[in-house]
């Protein structure tokens, strides 16, 4: 382990300050350590005066507990020096007569005042303000989080951004819980002070009187201006400490400063200062306490109103002229072409009747779904979602909505405000009373319905949605089915680089090395499109090394990396004990394997048209017969011939479950009740 200069430094300070302690001090070193105990404290004072943000002091409260440790010890070490020699060095003597200006009682006095006013006034307050502020910290940190994820996820922020701000949250929770506590010991130093400070006037005076026969009266005066210089030199640098901890944990994060705020707080106007100025005038003219003090002071308001008030015009003139120059500029700038070339991945555009439903401030929760909707998906097919744009557009209808993918719309739907959509499951017969409609994710009829039906229709089994979630279900399944499409390169280096910290042999075995990073997203490409999770991408990139050596075809690759991932796609098709499945006739895979055309490009089906409708037709008809008895049409092939087979459906339809028997576990049950045959 390396040690720098200034972690041996603080090292070395914090064993000197046990050392204060235990080891006597000559009284010379000792007021040395005293003026620097005060330089210290006027330091952090101004510190904290003039920091712009909390966090600028992140180590306020470590400091604390130092500048306290420090203070004791040279505490300990003076009371050893007025209890020993009765004498402590020149600063303790002379902060003593200083203060008492040789009257004892005026001196105790002060000095009474002064540690008053630290542990009552300053210390109890700052403890307080720690404790409120990072409580309500505490608990404000998921409304910030929500907040920060809102706009990351409406593209105000970037997710530098988003993490820079995220830090800063946890970084404030953390240093106002130190402050909660550190702030205790300001309150306990001020204490132990006060009994420092008894114990030396009563221990001198026995100490004088019994043990070095003075006189009570001289023993009373020496050891007291003794007591009272020790306490305010520790007392002062503490009054330093503990107003530079109120001002800190009263801090506002505005990034300007404390004097700005201030004079812009207090005299935000100049009519303020006018009135305080005639305020004093009268009181200056027409009570005994006369003009001779009042008017100078109602003055210097008067010259300071006066040049705000010029100030403001001058500021208001400027920043009219300054608008005119920039919309002048504008107007002749050329465009910035660069700036309109940029496509957004997904952009959620809706009319300004659905507005409501993403403004936080008007209840709507759109922006929280929008994030969960990107964590779902995450979870459940293991990509990674881009990041999703919402915008209003007054060209669309005032409740409808767009879902664009690359800037292409794909999707749109229409919501009925206010009202809510009510699905039949399909086995209900007894109707309600609505408005007709589609339902936008999957075209299933729907009744929009009212408020004051919405109890009714759930208690008859209707499925009753409201208007977010129309919305959010509708995105989530566009997104689903163009996610192979927005898989980039840069999300693959991302999935791969974090599986790499895990499982570094792995990913330098196959990447550069037997595959690129856009062979192995074209892979994961092809996975996502038929829906199936690439979440378990070790087994994914496991299976690639084995066969990336002879092969470089990626939709061989494909169905090889299918096949070890049977286990997750059996569970996700079959669910039922015995689950029937639509088989393709042998001479149909013959025919499609033996018109296979292999390409650089990669490989295809060249039947002729003719066939291929034949083929579709009866696909078709056996696909009809499924789901006329309410089951999902599953094609069940052989290996060889699944990937063809599906590039062969795909155009007429898309949606079609094609399995291979190797992508099946042993354990599930397979009944084939059709076959699709060209006889």
């Amino acid at each position: 382990m390396k040690f720098k200069s200034g972690d041996l430094l603080l090292g070395l300070f914090v064993i000197a300050v046990i050392f204060l302690i235990i080891i006597p001090l000559p009284d010379a070193i000792l007021s040395i350590f005293l003026v620097i105990n005060i330089s210290i404290s006027a330091m952090i004072l101004m510190s904290a005066l003039f920091s712009k943000e909390i966090l600028d002091l992140s180590l306020f409260p470590t400091m604390l507990l130092l500048t306290t440790l420090f203070r004791l010890g040279l505490n300990i070490s003076s009371t050893r020096l007025i209890l020993r020699d009765g004498y402590a060095g020149e600063v303790v003597q002379a902060f003593g007569e200083f203060v008492s200006g040789g009257d004892l009682v005026i001196g105790t006095i002060i000095f009474i005042i002064i540690t008053i006013v630290n542990f009552q006034v300053i210390t109890k307050g700052s403890e307080r303000v720690a404790e409120v502020t990072a409580r309500f910290t505490l608990d404000a940190m998921p409304g910030k989080q929500m907040a920060i994820d809102a706009d990351l996820n409406t593209g105000f922020i970037d997710d530098e951004e988003a993490k820079r701000r995220r830090k800063k949250i946890q970084d404030e929770a953390a240093f106002y819980g130190s402050m909660d506590g550190a702030s205790k010991f300001v309150k306990n130093d001020a204490v132990v002070g006060l009994f420092i400070t008894v114990i030396n006037i009563a221990g001198g005076i026995i100490i004088g009187v019994v043990m070095k026969n003075i006189e009570f009266g001289e023993a009373l005066q020496k050891y007291t201006i003794l007591t009272i210089g020790d306490g305010l030199v520790s007392s002062i640098p503490g009054l330093l400490i503990s107003t530079a901890t109120g001002i800190l944990v009263t801090k506002t994060s505005d990034g300007d400063g404390i004097s700005k705020n201030i004079l812009k707080q207090l005299a935000y106007s100049p009519i303020v200062l006018y009135v305080v100025g005639i305020t004093l005038l009268v009181l200056g003219f027409f009570t005994p306490m006369g003009p001779i003090v009042t008017l100078p002071i109602a003055t210097i308001w008067f010259v300071i109103a006066y040049r705000a008030s010029v100030k403001e015009k001058v500021n208001a003139v400027n920043s009219e002229i300054n608008m005119e120059d920039e919309v002048a500029e504008e107007i002749r700038k050329p465009e910035n072409v660069i700036s309109l070339l940029q496509v957004d991945p997904i952009e959620l555009e809706f009319g300004y009747g659905i507005i409501p439903l993403a403004d936080v401030n008007q209840g709507g929760d759109l922006l929280d779904r929008v994030v969960m909707i990107r964590r779902q998906i995450a979870l459940e097919l293991g990509s990674i979602v881009p990041i999703v744009r919402l915008r209003d557009n007054i060209q669309l209808s005032p409740n409808a909505y767009s879902i664009k993918i690359k800037g292409v719309e794909v999707a749109k739907g229409e919501i009925l405000f206010d009202h809510y959509m009510a699905m039949n499951p399909g086995y209900i017969e007894e109707e309600i009373d609505g408005i007709q409609t589609m339902e936008p994710a999957f075209g299933l009829p729907a009744l929009w319905i009212t408020e004051s039906q919405r109890e009714k229709a759930e208690v008859k089994g209707y499925t009753v949605v409201d208007c977010p979630s129309i919305i959010a279900t509708h995105l989530t399944e566009v997104i689903k089915s163009h996610l192979h499409e927005l898989l980039s390169r840069q999300d693959v280096q991302t999935l791969i680089s974090h599986i790499g910290e895990s499982h570094p042999t792995l990913i330098d075995e196959l990447t550069p090395k037997l595959l690129s990073v856009g062979d192995i997203q074209k892979v994961l490409s092809n996975l996502l499109k038929e829906g199936i999770s690439i979440r378990d991408l070790v087994t994914i990139c496991e299976v690639l090394a084995d066969y990336a050596v002879t092969i470089r075809d990626t939709d061989v690759l494909t169905e090889y990396v299918r096949q070890g991932l049977s286990r997750s796609i059996s569970k996700k098709i079959f669910n039922e004990r015995s689950n029937q499945v639509i088989t393709l006739d042998p001479s149909v895979e013959q025919q499609i394997m033996e018109h296979v055309q292999h390409t650089e490009q990669g490989s295809y089906v060249a039947l002729d048209p003719k066939t291929i409708q034949h083929i579709i037709s009866q696909l078709k008809k056996e696909i009809g017969k499924l789901t006329s008895i309410g089951l999902q049409p599953i094609i069940l092939t052989s290996p060889v011939v699944r990937i063809y087979f599906k590039h062969l459906t795909e155009q007429y339809i898309p949606d079609l479950i094609v399995i291979s028997y190797n992508e099946i576990e042993q354990n599930v049950e397979i009944q084939s009740i059709g076959m699709v045959s060209i006889a």
